[in-house]
C-alpha cells in the first residue's frame, strides 16, 4: 500500500492553515500548531524545507512568522508533497525522474506497467489539487481550531482501536 508519512500530512495541514490566512500577514508556527493541533517543533522542521523550496517566506520580528510565497491557487498539493516526501515512487522501477538505482528486471518486467500507472495516477491526483481547492472560500481561519474541538468526541470513540499511521 502506498502511504505518505506525517511529514506530508502535517505539511499539507500547515500549508492549508497558511492558505486560509493568505493576504493577512505572517502566522507564527505556534499559531499554526494551535489551529491544527500539531507539534510546533515538528512544524519547524517542515517549514525549513518549504522555505528553501520557495513555497513559504519567513518574517522576523515581533509580528513575524510565515506566509505563502504565492497565492494558494498557484501551489499544488503535489508540489508540497514532493518537497516533503520526495518523488512519487510506488516501486523502485517507477520512481519519478531519473533513479540512481535500477531494478535488474526493469526492462523485461511486465509488472512495471502497473507501477508506472500507479505513479502517474497518484501524481495526477496530487498535481490537480491546489491549496485553494482545499480551503472553502467562506471558511474563516478561526474555524480550524473549532473543528478540532468539534471532532474530539469522534477521536475519543476511535481510541483503543488499532489505527496506524505511517
Amino acid at each position: 500500500m502506498i502511504r505518505f508519512s506525517t511529514r506530508g500530512e502535517y505539511g499539507i495541514r500547515m500549508m492549508m492553515d497558511l492558505a486560509r490566512n493568505y493576504g493577512r500577514g505572517p502566522l507564527s508556527l505556534t499559531e499554526v500548531a494551535r489551529h491544527e493541533a500539531l507539534p510546533a517543533t515538528y512544524l519547524e522542521q517542515l517549514v525549513g524545507k518549504l522555505r528553501k523550496a520557495g513555497l513559504v517566506t519567513s518574517h522576523h520580528g515581533a509580528h513575524g512568522g510565515y506566509e505563502l510565497s504565492r497565492p494558494p491557487m498557484d501551489i499544488t498539493v503535489g508540489e508540497v508533497m514532493r518537497i516533503l516526501e520526495g518523488p512519487i515512487s510506488p516501486m523502485i522501477c517507477a520512481t519519478e525522474g531519473e533513479s540512481a538505482v535500477l531494478c535488474e528486471r526493469q526492462y523485461i518486467c511486465g509488472a512495471n506497467l502497473v507501477w508506472e500507472r500507479v505513479r502517474d495516477s497518484v501524481a495526477q491526483a496530487l498535481d490537480s489539487l491546489t491549496l485553494a481547492d482545499l480551503i472553502p472560500a467562506h471558511t474563516p481561519a478561526a474555524t480550524a481550531s473549532d473543528d478540532i474541538i468539534r471532532l474530539q468526541p469522534i477521536a475519543k470513540n476511535i481510541q483503543g482501536r488499532n489505527v496506524t499511521r505511517a
